[in-house]
């Protein structure tokens, strides 16, 4: 089962993601040594049948225990590699639609995306100010759920991770506004030592109280024929809330040209303390990167989830997920390079589809590489980091 699931994971990052792909790569020798085997004489991998049969035999226990495993694997691996140095780390969890086209079990309609879809969720940690968001969680969902379903234990099993492995650390948990659930809000504000900011929708109530903020942005445009935003907040509270909250307000009069003026007002949920405008610009903000993070993941196609069966769909996101944090170790290992912030696709192009020449003899098995290629600096740097010996 070992080599099955390394067959896969390691055939998805190098940018072969479907069963039927292992009918070219069995015998490669490269993929052979991946897993451990001789790359010659070694015994061909497991074939398309084999695969599928062992996607389809797996549970929603064995799931729950490779989710979490990503987790653990992910969060300690960073805790490891900083070494007491984490002063805060960053929680974001984001939806994206995974587009189905047969008869997938639990695939739905969904409105919001006009399609018939699964709706998974991603979990990603970052840490300190570090530009990279590292993905610790994908959860498949039925394609027709609102985007809090499932988020609390979600966030529950990561928060527990996370102060298991770095204990002591501040935690900040970054939601879009289809996570302002009061059964999200309340578990958020009953975590200690917590901040979080949550974008809101717009609604009658919080238009009006936005509108002073939004009288000043009008004005400010009409002057300088840009677009322009002013910031403020109150307190609110749902008619199911307990009770009101901070309410951030960006309150923003979009200009484009040769098009009529448009109102804008943005609304954020947070205990923060900070002032609006930082809140804003330099927390919630800063979690639009993690929409590249989900483009790299279409890329590894964690979309290509064409099982019948559902749970056989959810491991195939797994497999992808791991792949995923594989190519993101890459890309680590690549720091002070020109790959170093490179999106999977190029990092896969420059690093992986090398040619090479694979001698074995009694004693030892020797990979040739090309003695100059363009990307060989990036390239070695990457070798010595994963511990290969210059030869």
């Amino acid at each position: 089962m070992r080599e099955l699931l390394a067959q896969r994971v390691f055939a998805i990052a190098c940018g072969y993601p479907d069963a039927n792909d292992s009918a070219r790569l069995a015998a490669d020798p490269i993929h052979k040594m991946l897993l451990d085997r001789d790359p010659v004489a070694g015994r061909d991998l497991a074939s398309q049948p084999t695969l599928s049969r062992f996607e389809n035999a797996i549970g929603p226990k064995e799931l729950y225990r490779l989710g979490e495993a990503l987790a653990v694997s992910v969060i300690q691996r960073h805790a490891q590699r900083l070494r007491g140095r984490v002063r805060r780390v960053t929680l974001d969890l984001d939806p994206t639609d995974d587009p189905t086209h047969g008869a997938q079990q639990l695939a739905f309609f969904n409105g919001h995306y006009d399609t018939w879809c699964y709706l998974p969720v991603m979990g990603f940690v970052s840490f300190n100010d570090e530009a990279e968001q590292y993905l610790c969680a994908a959860v498949l969902r039925p394609g027709n759920v609102t985007a809090a379903v499932g988020a609390v234990g979600i966030l529950r099993r990561l928060l527990w991770l996370i102060r298991h492995f770095l204990p002591g650390v501040r935690i900040r948990v970054r939601l879009d506004g289809g996570f302002a659930h009061p059964d999200v809000l309340a578990f958020l504000d009953a975590e200690p030592n917590l901040e979080y900011v949550v974008a809101m929708a717009k609604n009658a109530v919080l238009k009006r109280k936005a509108k002073r903020a939004m009288r000043q942005a009008r004005k400010l445009s009409r002057q300088s024929g840009e677009t322009e935003h002013v910031y403020g907040e109150a307190d609110y509270a749902a008619q199911s809330w307990p009770r009101q909250r901070r309410v951030i307000i960006k309150a923003e009069v979009v200009r484009a040209d040769d098009k009529q003026p448009k109102d804008n007002p943005r609304f954020v949920i947070t205990n923060l303390k900070q002032s609006p405008q930082w809140i804003y610009e330099q927390v919630y903000c800063q979690r639009g990167e993690i929409e590249n993070r989900i483009k790299e993941l279409h890329e590894l196609q964690i979309d290509r989830t064409s099982c019948s069966d559902f749970w056989a769909n959810q491991f195939r996101v797994l497999l992808t997920a791991a792949a995923y944090v594989l190519m993101q170790e890459l890309r680590l290992r690549a720091a002070r390079t020109n790959c170093a912030r490179a999106q999977v696709w190029t990092l896969r192009e420059r690093l992986l589809k090398l040619g090479a020449r694979v001698l074995v003899s009694v004693r030892r098995v020797v990979v040739h590489l090309p003695a100059s290629f363009p990307y060989l600096t990036a390239f070695r740097r990457v070798a010595l980091g994963f511990g290969a010996s210059p030869g």
